[in-house]
């Protein structure tokens, strides 16, 4: 199952800033973090993206996605409702076709030739059902992301059939409930921002915005623990890293990876080097 559609969500009211963001990527070039996402979209083939925007913020993100503005339907979540309630959102863009969904406020560098979302498409296209991107993560960030509980796929260690689905759970819940032989301890298994999901999403998203009323909040999570009680839905360990922009630091240590990872590696390790020493208390710079 290949999906050829891409729903990014942006609707936070506190955090829509942020794929809105200058930084200069891997190859020098200044672009916003929403234009450095949809580089990579575009890249893996997918065809049409949605993206779930905040409203009254249509024109900046028309702006921020430079030369992908064309390309894209922009969707107003009214009111904040939630994570799940915003991929709902677009449900008339995905129609009954797979698709795959990503957060604007994470960036990802893959440590392969192959993008990130080019390993999860992957895996994808050869399983029928659902399939989520992981990454190992420690307890100290549960409280960011929602985890998994998961069996190894036989002779596919960077695989997992999902079994249980719980958000931001506490480091005693998951030790108690998510714990997967040969992560590092402390360590278990988190959502990467990047999912490639079916219909079957959007119908039980139907259902449940269809149960909770004009002024609920309904989240993701629910779903996709639904799924992995329902049917055989996967997690895949990708080749790579992500960064959450909205952390403290978050968009610093984005910024220096990519840059790092391209062409001017060594001009940045030299500026880095440069600023560390004069960044010593009781140092001044020249």
């Amino acid at each position: 199952m290949i999906p050829n559609k891409a729903v990014v969500t942006a609707a936070s009211p506190t955090e829509h800033h942020l794929p809105l963001q200058t930084l200069v990527d891997s190859e020098g070039l200044a672009k916003t973090a929403l234009e450095i996402i949809l580089d990579d979209i575009f890249a893996a083939g997918l065809e049409s993206v949605a993206i779930v925007i905040h409203p009254g913020t249509r024109e900046a993100y028309l702006d921020a996605a430079g030369s992908h503005a064309e390309r894209l339907t922009l969707i107003e979540q009214k009111g904040p409702r939630g994570y799940g309630h915003a991929v709902w959102c677009a449900r008339e863009f995905t129609g009954g076709d797979p698709f795959v969904l990503l957060v604007s406020d994470h960036l990802y560098l893959s440590c392969e030739e192959s993008s990130c979302v080019r390993q999860l498409l992957a895996l994808a296209a050869s399983h029928d059902g659902c399939v989520s991107a992981v990454n190992p993560t420690h307890e100290s960030k549960l409280h960011l992301y929602g985890t998994i509980g998961a069996t190894r796929v036989p002779a596919s260690p960077s695989i997992f059939e999902v079994n249980t689905v719980i958000e931001k759970p506490t480091p005693t819940l998951a030790e108690q409930e998510l714990i997967i032989p040969g992560l590092r301890a402390g360590n278990y298994l988190c959502f990467f921002g990047m999912h490639s999901l079916t219909s079957a999403v959007m119908e039980h998203l139907d259902t449940l915005v269809s149960k909770m009323g004009e002024s609920g909040v309904l989240g993701l999570t629910p779903t996709l623990a639904h799924l992995a009680k329902s049917e055989k839905y996967l997690a895949t360990e990708l080749a790579g890293q992500r960064f959450n922009i909205g952390e403290r630091y978050g968009l610093l240590k984005a910024q220096l990876s990519l840059a790092l990872a391209g062409p001017h590696r060594d001009e940045v390790l030299t500026d880095l080097i440069e600023i560390t020493a004069h960044s010593r208390p009781g140092c001044q710079s020249s």
